[in-house]
């Protein structure tokens, strides 16, 4: 055998040889991860409200595996062996709590912070609020406005606790509306003044005009937004604005609707009244927010163009918004006063309701998170307020579509393949809803994505 036979020989033995190892460690480690088994919890002696029958399962049995639920029954779940098992004694199990309407960049931080502050703070006091927000047991949020998404990044990856959050982003504003929070010294504009600093950080956003519309809302798109939240009409906590203005023209709001239309998503719009709800119904808006001041015409306009009306029940009672602003303490006592109409007449045709709060600069009141959603009891029965915050406030999450950032299942719901979001409330909410206004005295387990972060069961 020649010299260069001989190098060719053990060149092709070598390549035999590295194959058969790659092979085998690339297969050690295949069957290793399937040997692996998803850590298992098993609830016991549940009773079960699912998030969409009115009647509890009994004495019922929730297997979960990893961050889904395996399975929900009894039978099925006789052979979970290596399952950590936990005894609920006859508690209620229930999906986690959806908050529709929430600011995890403005609920915990004082007013003050805008005028003093930067976003670190911000960013700082929405993370220590969030771990506050799923230990109410709101274990998702969608956010309509703020700068959320390192918030959301840790969370996800497990670094901080929290609520899963679908972020709408910097929320987006014409000159002089709602979103309009620069010092009365700010105009006249030129075309050389730099970006007011909350707008420059994503805080907030302001566009003007049909091209600085597109851009905007793809830059939101750009940060990573589940959806898109504009205000087209007039606000309580703003200065500039009075309730009955329409902000942005029909052609400006189309064109929000359409950028958010070619990211197979959708448009929520801050709104009150009649004439501005029902422009935005024609340019293609998905979600009201708000909408306090609206007649039965425009909730039956919003209902036959599968609109939802995304509401909060605020009052001008002992849970009342401050405002430092007079004109906007008397703006909400105008918009509060039509809160109880609002509800009845959404009931009576039939409009989708979201259940959210609107917590703003006030830690203290961010904490009645639950106070505010046994307030629906006014209008609902306890069985539709926990549907409303449960099921059907994920129904209304689906409308970001692909841009949902939690697909593996559904939310809202305790199912087969579901999200293992729970709550175990020591009684039975669909008879006393004020079970809910109590999480840190009547939760006594909280689960989100398969992880118990509160277990007070002895």
């Amino acid at each position: 055998m020649s010299l260069c036979r001989a190098i060719k020989s053990v060149s092709e033995i070598s390549k035999i040889t590295f194959f058969f190892v790659l092979v085998v460690l690339v297969s050690g480690r295949l069957v290793a991860a399937e040997e692996k088994p998803k850590p298992q919890v098993l609830l016991i002696n549940c009773n079960i409200f699912d998030g969409k029958s009115e009647k509890l399962s009994t004495n019922a049995r929730v297997l979960v595996e990893g961050n889904l639920i395996k399975s929900v029954g009894d039978a099925k779940l006789k052979s979970a062996k290596q399952a950590e098992v936990i005894d609920c004694a006859g508690r209620t199990l229930m999906p986690g709590l959806i908050d529709a309407h929430w600011h995890t960049s403005y609920c915990c931080a004082p007013q003050s912070t805008v005028v003093t502050g930067d976003i670190l703070e911000i960013a700082i006091r929405g993370a220590l609020g969030s771990e506050k927000t799923l230990l109410r047991g709101f274990t998702t949020v969608r956010d309509v406005g703020g700068n959320p998404f390192a918030t959301k990044k840790m969370i996800d990856a497990g670094e901080i606790p929290g609520p899963r959050i679908l972020p709408s982003g910097p929320p987006i504003g014409q000159t002089g509306g709602h979103f309009d929070y620069r010092p009365y010294q700010s105009v006249p504009t030129n075309p050389a003044d730099s970006q007011w600093y909350w707008y420059s950080v994503g805080l907030m956003a302001m566009a003007d005009g049909v091209p600085e519309v597109i851009k905007r809302a793809r830059e939101v798109m750009r940060m990573g937004a589940s959806q898109i939240k504009i205000s087209s009409g007039g606000g309580v906590s703003s200065v500039y604005d009075p309730l009955d203005v329409r902000q942005y023209t029909f052609d400006e709001l189309k064109a929000f609707v359409e950028v958010a239309d070619t990211y197979n998503t959708y448009v929520a719009s801050h709104i009150f009244t009649d004439e501005a709800a029902q422009l935005a119904i024609k340019a293609g808006i998905k979600s009201i927010e708000h909408g306090f001041l609206m007649s039965e015409k425009t909730l039956q306009m919003m209902k036959d163009n599968g609109v939802w009306l995304s509401i909060q029940p605020l009052l001008n009672d002992e849970d009342a918004f401050e405002f430092n602003d007079p004109g906007s303490t008397k703006k909400w006592i105008e918009v509060t006063d039509g809160t109880d109409k609002i509800y009845k007449l959404a009931k009576k045709v039939g409009v989708r309701i979201a259940f959210g709060t609107d917590m703003l600069f006030d830690a203290k009141l961010a904490e009645k998170q639950g106070v505010f959603l046994a307030k629906l009891k006014r209008w609902f029965t306890p069985y539709e307020v926990l549907k409303m915050a449960t099921s059907e406030n994920a129904e209304l999450l689906k409308l970001a579509g692909p841009r949902h950032p939690y697909q593996a299942g559904p939310l809202g719901v305790i199912e087969e393949g579901a999200y293992a979001d729970l709550i175990l409330v020591n009684g039975n909410p669909l008879k006393d809803i004020n079970l809910v206004a109590d999480p840190h005295g009547k939760f006594d387990l909280i689960m989100k994505d398969g992880k118990v972060f509160k277990n007070t069961i002895k």
